[in-house]
């Protein structure tokens, strides 16, 4: 896109908002996206704190002695689940517990992502209970449903929905139980504070655990949610069920007489449908672009004739909290209709702008444009020196 952009004479920015997906907009697939579209607003928001804090021309070098400084830019979009005509469904419980607290379980895999705290916050939010009344179970499939792979950005949204459905399910159970004990319209039984209200009546979670074992029923509910269908390329319909998207300005400081690349700061929007759990998104996004980071100036899987070299730490490096930069994190919301009260997966998202950010600065920065990964020290050295010899001969 930078390219394109300097070929046309046009700023990085007003073509990718030219070009950028909208409502009503048409994806490479053909698919039409008819809600949750944010890459516009992703875009204007990294303008309006890029300019902030580069000035109106952002992109144009800044020379310190052999040091010089640059903003890059990119944008990106990645869908949620599995799509192309894959069936994506995921299972849960959720179970009120004779002490009075509840209980959500799926396999779904915890790799860090912040999938427990998601889920305890939907079952809290479902049921009106504080989070540290709900506790949470993962991955024993011995003992929870199969909510399937952590994989394409897709937990929060099929096991959110799985889980926000079970507990929605649940409370519908309980208000049953207790629209007959006391002789109640349902209408007339509220949850509130970790209460149930019934009528006069206030009710602990525990009171009510005790009631339905009392009456024979089960305070356990569990439940399937199957995804929207989609279909395989080249059928003409939708290809995925939602799409995040983001866009990312790093600044970087380049010098020129080693070819060493530092990020100095890192301004990231993301378009996540709902936040659900705004720290967790947080560390969400700063290790997105933590491991873009890597994957743009060091991360280099090195196979020598079928034998792998970097087979230890020593000799594959990743970014340690020396290289690691500001990074401010907005947040973006153009709810989808499916997901657990709009959200969308932010798994990918987050890292996908940042190596093509970084090295849209390492060109305004130094006039070398990289076109592969890593971009490390020795290559952008070599560049430098061929360009010299050029200007010099």
């Amino acid at each position: 896109m930078d390219i394109l952009a300097e070929e046309l004479g046009m700023d990085p920015l007003a073509l990718r908002r030219k070009n950028a997906l909208r409502e009503g907009g048409v994806t490479s697939t053909g698919q039409v996206l008819r809600e949750s579209v944010g890459l516009v607003e992703c875009i204007d928001v990294v303008e309006a704190e890029l300019k902030k804090r580069g000035g109106e021309q952002p992109f144009t070098a800044h020379i310190d002695g052999p040091v010089h400084k640059a903003w890059g830019l990119a944008a990106a979009y990645k869908n949620t689940g599995f799509g192309a005509g894959a069936r994506d469904a995921a299972s849960a419980e959720v179970e009120l517990l004779p002490n009075g607290c509840l209980e959500a379980r799926t396999s779904s895999a915890e790799v860090g992502q912040g999938l427990s705290a998601v889920l305890q916050l939907v079952v809290a939010e479902e049921l009106r209970v504080t989070a540290d009344q709900v506790s949470v179970l993962l991955m024993d499939t011995d003992l929870t449903p199969d909510g399937g792979a952590t994989t394409a950005s897709r937990q929060t949204y099929v096991s959110g929905n799985a889980v926000r459905l079970a507990a929605l399910s649940l409370r519908k159970a309980i208000m049953g139980v207790l629209a007959e004990k006391f002789d109640l319209p349902p209408k007339n039984i509220t949850f509130v504070g970790g209460e149930v209200i019934v009528g006069n009546h206030h009710l602990s979670m525990k009171e009510v655990a005790k009631i339905m074992a009392d009456e024979g029923r089960s305070p356990r509910v569990r439940y399937e949610y199957i995804a929207p269908d989609t279909q395989q390329l080249g059928e003409g319909r939708d290809t995925h069920f939602a799409y995040s998207f983001a866009a990312q300005a790093a600044e970087v400081a380049v010098d020129v007489r080693t070819g060493e690349v530092t990020v100095l700061q890192v301004v990231t929007a993301n378009d996540v449908g709902r936040c659900l759990n705004p720290l967790g998104l947080q560390g969400q996004a700063e290790g997105g672009v933590i491991m873009g980071i890597g994957s743009a100036l060091m991360e280099n899987f090195i196979v020598d004739d079928g034998v792998v070299f970097t087979d230890r730490m020593a000799r594959y490096r990743i970014p340690t909290m020396l290289q690691i930069p500001e990074i401010t994190c907005f947040v973006v919301e153009h709810p989808t209709k499916e997901g657990p009260y709009g959200a969308k997966g932010v798994g990918e998202i987050a890292g996908i702008p940042t190596a093509p950010a970084i090295t849209n600065a390492i060109y305004h920065a130094v006039g070398v444009r990289v076109d592969h990964l890593p971009a490390d020290q020795e290559f952008i050295w070599k560049e430098l020196k061929k360009k010299n010899n050029n200007l010099n001969s």
